[in-house]
């Protein structure tokens, strides 16, 4: 059964019992690794690692358990058994919610430690007890954590899908088009000159399919499936490098399960019968 995850900032009373502590570095979560198992640190652990929930960032309460994130030095030793994995390695061993919230605590950290300055005068900020923001003490410019909203779009035509490569996959993966969305544009416009700019087409017939937190650092991924509407695939040979339009029987690798862009097309494949 699932956990309801209750976000705040201020600690819930009375405390939980135990807590979820995601301790983070770079792009890793903390974890304690016993054979196969993966575990999140135990409070011992927490505390011979000088962490305390007076100093952490209080995330909120999965469940009946509360949630912290703090950032450990690089410096810090680590009793055997414990490393640092990325998140996208702790897919599938933490529990999907508190997976989640690991994708929220490494935002929430990254946040910090890139606005610790205020951003128009240079002086030392300073959280806010209330609310998920750092205040500049001189000017008084507040700084809330970063959000980048990008757009992904599944294209059909008749019983097909469009899926592009990317420059930047590491693999010869194929994927379902996407991009930021730029100041003072609708996520429609967005959608319309991403995919004329990657690969040349003209979209219509525009619905909302989801969203989904893509932490990887800041972003927040919302999804829709379009119909193609005219123009011929012209990739843009830098964002990305091949598109085709791919029949359900003949696809070829595609995203793993955790993103929206595999949902896309698993949504896709269920309507053609194929799933």
């Amino acid at each position: 059964m699932s956990q309801l995850f209750t976000s705040t900032v201020v600690p819930l009373q009375p405390a939980s019992p135990t807590a979820h502590w995601l301790i983070c570095q770079a792009d890793g979560i903390l974890v304690q690794e016993d054979g196969p198992t993966v575990r999140l640190p135990d409070a011992s652990t927490v505390t011979s690692l000088g962490l305390s929930a007076a100093t952490a960032h209080y995330l909120g309460r999965l469940g009946d358990t509360d949630c912290f994130a703090a950032a450990l030095l690089p410096s810090t030793a680590l009793l055997p058994g414990l490393k640092f994995r990325s998140l996208r390695k702790l897919y599938g061993h933490l529990a999907e919610e508190l997976f989640a919230v690991a994708g929220r605590a490494l935002q929430v950290v990254h946040w910090e430690q890139t606005h610790r300055f205020c951003g128009r005068c240079g002086t030392a900020t300073v959280r806010q007890p209330n609310e998920r923001a750092m205040r500049c003490p001189a000017c008084e410019l507040t700084a809330f954590p970063r959000l980048s909203p990008a757009v992904i779009v599944l294209v059909r035509r008749g019983t097909q899908a469009l899926l592009g490569r990317s420059a930047r996959f590491p693999l010869p993966m194929y994927s379902t088009l996407a991009g930021f969305c730029e100041p003072g544009e609708s996520l429609e416009q967005t959608v319309a000159r991403e995919i004329f700019e990657e690969v040349g087409i003209t979209v219509t017939n525009l619905r909302y399919f989801g969203s989904q937190p893509w932490p990887f650092p800041h972003s927040l991924m919302i999804g829709f499936i379009a119909d193609y509407a005219g123009g011929e695939l012209r990739v843009d040979g830098e964002e990305i490098i091949d598109a085709r339009f791919f029949d359900a029987d003949e696809l070829p690798q595609i995203p793993p399960p955790l993103s929206i862009a595999r949902q896309l097309i698993n949504s896709w494949l269920t309507e053609q019968g194929k799933m």
